[in-house]
């Protein structure tokens, strides 16, 4: 195998041997919030013409599932390398900065879609969901991991300790993902926080994920197509520059 190969295996293997934790768990924590909002909100709550809350929500969760644990993965990864001393290893083998991002964002677009469709076998069978438009769902399942799992190795690379890495995850991740539309269509809000949700893009990954299921949304999936692709480039440019300016990395 070739370097970022043998790096992307590494990494794969590394969450794979304790997938109790990075899998199995986020999983049941979407089945919780499954169980909880469908049960209390399910007679309360409708969205979409013909769309029970239920089938509204899933969708919502996987994406949520899919985007915390590609963010995890990779910042964990990196942030866990640097305190431990085992970094060195890695930065001792010829290898360019675009196979670290490879090899990392990689990594983390397995975990983020395994989590995600561990959330749809255990959860698909309480809801009646329809598969519109396949390829949106494919597409903003992707690009959606690989700017979290993008986004997770800047934060990792930033980090010089779990507080700072847990401040970053608390205080940006959550919030974003929280207030994206997971839980509900941002036409409910006040017309302020309507305002305000399309300045989140992990709104418009959501949305436009959503879409592909239904084939209705808040707004043009095509738009939501251009913002996440947008913010996709943008992450991934900045990590590429970390990794090859060796930020906090290399002396």
């Amino acid at each position: 195998m070739s370097g970022w190969q043998t790096l992307f295996y590494k990494e794969v293997l590394r969450f794979w041997k304790v997938s109790f934790q990075t899998i199995a768990a986020p999983v049941l924590t979407s089945v919780l919030y499954m169980l909880i909002f469908g049960h209390v909100l399910e007679d309360h709550v409708k969205v979409y013409d013909q769309v029970p809350y239920t089938s509204f929500l899933l969708p919502g969760l996987m994406m949520m599932a899919v985007l915390q644990n590609a963010f995890a993965n990779s910042s964990s990864s990196l942030i866990q390398s640097k305190i431990m001393g085992n970094l060195v290893f890695v930065l001792l083998a010829p290898l360019s900065h675009w196979s670290w991002f490879v090899a990392y964002v990689g990594s983390s677009i397995v975990r983020g879609l395994a989590v995600g469709a561990g959330v749809f076998l255990i959860t698909g069978w309480m809801v009646h969901i329809e598969f519109v438009h396949p390829l949106w769902i494919l597409a903003f399942a992707f690009m959606g991991a690989a700017m979290l799992g993008a986004l997770g190795v800047i934060a990792g690379l930033w980090a010089e300790k779990f507080d700072q890495m847990a401040a970053f995850q608390n205080f940006i991740i959550m919030p974003m993902t929280f207030l994206s539309g997971v839980f509900y269509s941002i036409h409910s809000l006040p017309a302020f926080w309507q305002r305000l949700s399309h300045f989140n893009p992990f709104f418009y990954m959501i949305d436009g994920f959503r879409y592909g299921f239904f084939g209705q949304s808040d707004v043009s999936p095509w738009t939501s197509l251009s913002v996440v692709g947008t913010a996709l480039l943008v992450v991934s440019g900045i990590a590429l520059h970390l990794l090859r300016t060796g930020y906090k990395i290399r002396g």
